[in-house]
């Protein structure tokens, strides 16, 4: 029993790092804070994903759970079947609930904003940016700049960009995450 105990633990580091990667605040500029209401995305989803993040010479997976509607966001994390953190954004609030052993770095707001900046239409995110910040798409590429800089870039295996793969490297952050959405 303290054996699986053990393993269900480092399971959820694991699952921790990995979202981590998209989550972590480092010295420097704060993130973006990007929060696009639900109906932006201007589609219904719900899509199982296997997120791959490489960070420092690293590489962690975790299965998650997107559900997209015009009243809201929801995501679910899971680790081994476990689920390790869950989010619901409906435009106006951000709720979360996280495993005790999840770290404290790993942030909802930050996921949240990892998926929206992957996902919802460029003219929806170039709408609300900050001065400074600049997107931009060119065919199956994104780009996310602030001052000229190149903060994140995204390609996308194809259209829509939550069907098969798109992959998010944060220059910024220094981390990338690879997302395989399942096909329907």
């Amino acid at each position: 029993m303290r054996r699986l105990s053990s393993f269900k633990t480092a399971a959820l580091l694991a699952a921790g790092l990995t979202l981590a990667g998209c989550a972590t605040k480092q010295e420097g500029p704060a993130r973006l804070g990007l929060r696009l209401a639900p109906a932006a995305l201007g589609e219904t989803i719900s899509v199982q994903q296997h997120l791959t993040v490489q960070r420092a010479g690293k590489t962690n997976d975790l299965d998650a759970a997107l559900e997209v509607d015009a009243n809201k966001v929801s995501l679910v994390g899971l680790a081994l079947g476990m689920r390790v953190l869950s989010l619901e954004y409906d435009g106006r609030e951000l709720t979360e609930w996280r495993h005790a052993m999840l770290p404290a770095q790993v942030r909802a707001a930050d996921v949240l904003e990892d998926v929206q900046l992957t996902l919802w239409p460029v003219a929806e995110i170039a709408r609300v940016l900050p001065a400074g910040w600049t997107v931009e798409e060119a065919g199956l590429r994104r780009t996310l700049r602030l001052n000229g800089d190149t903060v994140a870039t995204i390609t996308y295996s194809g259209l829509p960009r939550w069907q098969g793969t798109a992959v998010l490297d944060n220059q910024r952050y220094q981390y990338k995450l690879t997302i395989v959405s399942a096909s329907e």
